[in-house]
């Protein structure tokens, strides 16, 4: 019989969490995430079906929050259903919809369910979404959530200054995005999240290097790259249409001329979309400073391997997957993905 794929890992010294992304981070391998797009549906296959593209590529799952402020399955529920697998989930907590009490209740239940990864973000507006009609609640945002979750880990209380009984094991991380004007704000920005708790960093798609490469420049002058670890967003795009379908309407999106019309001049886009992708990430992968990336494949997770496998950005080191568990590979390989 293997062994039981959701048991937490030992705990290390230094290490504010069990899970494997950390693991990963402190190591100093160069770690891939990914976003899991969560199903409209009450069915747990379907979120085991969906992580399957991911098996052996990628070192986290982000199981997003109501992105885009439209409704789906919640990211606590997906996070539980992964752990039980064995993945390493990233649980994304957007403060548009939940109060104080809600979140931290939430942290609580996830780390009690042995979820390891937090990602705080403040949330697209409701007016973008499906239910334009709803409250948002916006209690908190990402840099005081931050601050909320740290407490309660370092100092075992509620923001309401209630002890507890057992914080919760998590390592936090937060969102920012390089490419939004005034740029000179960005890491500005990012230093105020690293003071109030943020130890990894995921970012906007990263779709102009020369930018991101100033933003990484300032970083490094600030020595924030020594105090969080950056992991850059990047994901293929099917054609020019929706690059410029992308750059109109997500938030925060910046592509450059220069990549919509190399898509408009291949013989096959989404093939040139993959590797403007590869390309990205094996030039951040000797870009000083950077952690790692964030995949955002939507609608084309089934592409997510091959992009990892053809950046090399790995160099033959495997991800945990659940083939690892009937097999009974050994405790170190287990923590080596």
């Amino acid at each position: 019989m293997g062994l039981d794929p959701s048991a937490p890992l030992i705990e290390l010294p230094g290490h504010s969490s069990r899970g494997r992304l950390e693991r990963v981070l402190r190591r100093g391998e160069f770690a891939v995430t990914a976003e899991l797009s969560p199903p409209d549906s009450a069915n747990a296959d379907d979120v085991r079906k969906a992580a399957e593209a991911y098996e052996g590529w990628v070192d986290g799952i982000n199981a997003t929050d109501g992105s885009g402020a439209h409704c789906h399955m919640s990211s606590v529920a997906i996070c539980a259903i992964l752990t039980r697998i064995g993945y390493s989930p990233v649980l994304q907590i957007s403060c548009r919809d939940y109060n104080r009490i809600a979140i931290q209740g939430a942290v609580l239940g996830a780390a009690a369910l042995e979820v390891g990864n937090v990602l705080c973000l403040t949330g697209d507006g409701v007016q973008c979404g499906d239910h334009p009609e709803a409250k948002p609640v916006f209690d908190l945002d990402s840099i005081s959530l931050l601050s909320v979750i740290r407490m309660m880990r370092d100092e075992s209380r509620f923001l309401s200054g209630r002890r507890l009984t057992t914080p919760p094991r998590v390592f936090i991380g937060a969102a920012e995005n390089p490419f939004a004007p005034p740029y000179d704000f960005r890491v500005l920005r990012l230093a105020k999240k690293i003071a109030a708790g943020a130890q990894f960093i995921q970012t906007q798609y990263c779709f102009d290097l020369p930018l991101f490469r100033r933003f990484m420049a300032q970083a490094r002058d600030m020595g924030l790259d020594q105090r969080c670890f950056i992991l850059v967003g990047v994901g293929p795009i099917a054609s020019a249409r929706t690059a410029r379908w992308m750059r109109a309407n997500v938030a925060g999106v910046h592509i450059p001329d220069a990549v919509v019309a190399r898509l408009e001049g291949a013989a096959d886009p989404k093939a040139e979309g993959k590797r403007i992708c590869i390309d990205m990430i094996q030039a951040l992968r000797e870009e000083p400073g950077v952690a790692g990336v964030h995949v955002m494949a939507y609608r084309q997770s089934q592409y997510v391997a091959e992009i990892v496998s053809e950046s090399g950005v790995l160099r033959g080191r495997a991800p945990w997957r659940r083939d690892f568990v009937p097999n009974m590979q050994p405790v170190e390989s287990l923590e080596a993905g």
